[in-house]
């Protein structure tokens, strides 16, 4: 009862302000990157240690002019998700173009599946309108693989967020179960995997270097990949104004079991590295990505 209620309250609370213009919604992210980013300082220890360390050669004033970049365009992913709330398809399509979808549609036409590598970067949670590009193709569906959330009022709605425009939010252990059901149904999927974050310690086994650090690296996907010869593409996401992204799909692979292992994803995190560096403001670096070192993984694996 009480999680209906609390997800009534916030549900309500959102879409209220998902009915607002993006000018009414920008001037409450500019009041709320005071709060966060001035007052609350929300991570801010880990925000400049990431930075520390990825950019060393990059002297205090460079560090500090992405750390407020940041923590701006931090405020605006904020407000931006909640529009997907009560947005058109319309103006989600003039905000978020994508370039090169053509490239998915040829790899699905002998009826393959596509996996789609992608990064906390820019508006992650708009690229599930990448569906309108698809329109009138019933059989293709797009899958995102998502961590649910422990509070499942806050998970729900954002489940509500994220299947806008049609898409299918699939959880993280479910991921292997759900392609074989559709594969069973005969039906084509685009699943979207954010796999530039920090692995549970059992699921390690690649290292990389990765913004100047010794980073642990998702390898899952390249697996999938390899057991299922689905195509391998990566979204390289640019922000060109406020609310404002374009998106170009690139291609990893259309034959993963022939790749040597581990060049999938070291191929993606080269090219993630690549988007990170051409504007580090734009990534999520509230994440304590690198909080494990390699000493410590391998003793733990060990016990």
């Amino acid at each position: 009862m009480m999680n209906k209620i609390l997800y009534y309250i916030v549900y309500s609370w959102m879409y209220l302000h998902a009915l607002l213009p993006f000018w009414a919604l920008y001037v409450l992210s500019d009041i709320l990157y005071v709060l966060v980013y001035k007052i609350i300082r929300y991570r801010l220890k880990v925000v400049r240690q990431n930075l520390r360390a990825s950019f060393p050669d990059k002297t205090d004033e460079e560090r500090s002019i992405i750390e407020k970049e940041f923590y701006h365009h931090f405020c605006d992913y904020f407000v931006e998700t909640i529009k997907l709330l009560h947005i058109s398809d319309e103006e989600m399509s003039r905000r978020m173009k994508f370039e090169n979808v053509e490239l998915v549609k040829d790899l699905m036409e002998d009826g393959n599946s596509v996996l789609m590598y992608l990064g906390h970067y820019c508006n992650w949670e708009w690229v599930t309108s990448i569906t309108l590009s698809f329109k009138g193709e019933e059989n293709r569906n797009l899958g995102e693989i998502y961590k649910p959330l422990r509070n499942k009022s806050i998970d729900d709605i954002f489940l509500k967020i994220r299947s806008r425009f049609g898409s299918l939010a699939i959880p993280k252990n479910d991921t292997l179960r759900t392609i074989v059901k559709l594969r069973r149904e005969n039906k084509q999927i685009i699943i979207g995997f954010m796999a530039d974050q920090t692995p549970s310690i059992m699921n390690i086994h690649y290292w990389t270097d990765f913004l100047n650090q010794d980073t642990p690296v998702f390898t899952g996907v390249e697996r999938i990949a390899k057991k299922t010869g689905f195509a391998v593409v990566y979204l390289d996401i640019e922000k060109v104004g406020r609310g404002c992204y374009n998106a170009k799909v690139n291609l990893v692979t259309d034959s993963p079991k022939e790749e040597p292992e581990f060049k999938i994803t070291e191929d993606y995190i080269r090219m993630m590295e690549k988007t990170i560096l051409r504007n580090p403001a734009y990534w999520l670096w509230t994440h304590k990505r690198w909080k494990r070192t390699r000493e410590e993984v391998e003793q733990a694996q060990r016990k």
